[in-house]
């Protein structure tokens, strides 16, 4: 165990860690019996627990367990952060806001050693679908998201209001400790017949500028507060035609437009964003101003959409080291990322935006 409260893999999770950890969100919950049922290594280790009760009382047949790695990438991992964000947000912030987020059955982190546990809502047992990654979100669909993500930044562009619930929440990144870099070089250095003139390009100018493109990325329209952070196709699900958000461990303070552009660059097919991005850039803007925000002008906007585009680079960065060990299933959502990076990166018309606007 890491902690007495943490357990170090799904493995270690039986009946009587189960049902006190169940108990707070379940009183009078009994745990009969718990298995892995099935098992997934990503950044961080997933697994599908089944459960059998003498007294559900109301908890679930199974629940998604998220915890940290137990092979030699855990103790990087953990000097992230990212998890026990993650799990302070569920904790902390969920219960606050119109977000549709998966239901959190039981949260524990530790922040001194960066160990932690969710035990969270299985959303396809829900009825909840998750992309393959060429499939986006419509743009209907997101419209509401882009509502959705306007009520969180709103509510936490009230300093006062956020330093009372949200005072946790870290600032933006001032570097990637060559995290993004190294595998952006060797995606260059390897693979560059993968990668289009314009997305290499501006993967060179990351390499070479990151600072200036980190100070970038914290600046832009409207006030700072508290932004998903990496809003994605991977880390979004459909409700039934509601955008969902999960996988948070990069939350943190920055402009809200930011996420509103990420989403709009990384979550829908390119040709959706192609046909609709502007109106759902100005939907976004009205979204805002419905919650009480200030105004944000459209092309203001709109600028800084095509400036923070250039992260797409950075989102791909494992991508274009292109894995010999990717499952086919992971090759399909891998290469989807890219082409959508690389359609936003030449639409955009990114390169030539920061040239024009920040000097770069």
């Amino acid at each position: 165990m890491t902690s007495p409260d943490i357990p170090d893999s799904a493995d270690a999770i039986d009946r009587d860690w189960l049902t006190a950890a169940l108990a707070p969100r379940h009183p009078g919950v009994r745990v009969r019996a718990v298995r892995v049922s099935a098992r997934q290594e990503w950044t961080n280790a997933h697994a599908w627990l089944a459960v059998d009760y003498d007294e559900p009382a109301g908890a679930p047949p199974t629940l998604f367990c998220k915890l940290l790695p137990a092979d030699a990438r855990r103790a990087a991992i953990a000097a992230t952060g990212m998890g026990v964000r993650e799990a302070l947000f569920y904790e902390r912030l969920a219960p606050r806001l119109p977000l549709r987020v998966p239901a959190a059955h039981a949260v524990r982190a530790d922040p001194a050693s960066g160990a932690f546990v969710m035990l969270l809502e299985d959303l396809v047992a829900s009825g909840c679908t998750v992309s393959d990654g060429p499939t986006g979100i419509a743009p209907q669909a997101a419209g509401r998201a882009l509502a959705d993500l306007a009520a969180l930044h709103v509510r936490y562009e009230d300093g006062a209001r956020r330093a009372r619930e949200a005072d946790w929440v870290p600032p933006p990144p001032e570097t990637d400790n060559d995290y993004g870099a190294t595998m952006l070089r060797y995606g260059l250095d390897n693979h560059r017949e993968r990668l289009s003139d314009r997305f290499a390009a501006l993967a060179e100018l990351y390499i070479a500028a990151r600072p200036a493109l980190h100070r970038l990325w914290r600046e832009g329209p409207g006030p700072d507060t508290v932004i998903h952070g990496d809003a994605h196709i991977g880390n979004l699900f459909d409700d039934h035609g509601r955008t969902g958000f999960y996988d948070w461990g990069m939350l943190q303070l920055g402009k809200g437009l930011r996420d509103a552009s990420y989403f709009l660059t990384m979550a829908l097919a390119p040709a959706d964003r192609r046909a609709h991005e502007r109106e759902l850039l100005r939907h976004y803007l009205a979204a805002r101003e419905a919650c009480g925000a200030e105004p944000v002008a459209f092309d203001a906007a709109w600028r800084a959409h095509r400036l923070y585009a250039s992260y797409a680079v950075v989102a791909c960065c494992q991508v274009v080291t292109f894995p010999a060990n990717a499952t086919p299933k992971r090759r399909v959502f891998a290469e989807s990322l890219l082409a959508r990076a690389e359609a936003a990166i030449a639409e955009l018309e990114v390169r030539e935006a920061l040239q024009e606007y920040a000097g770069l």
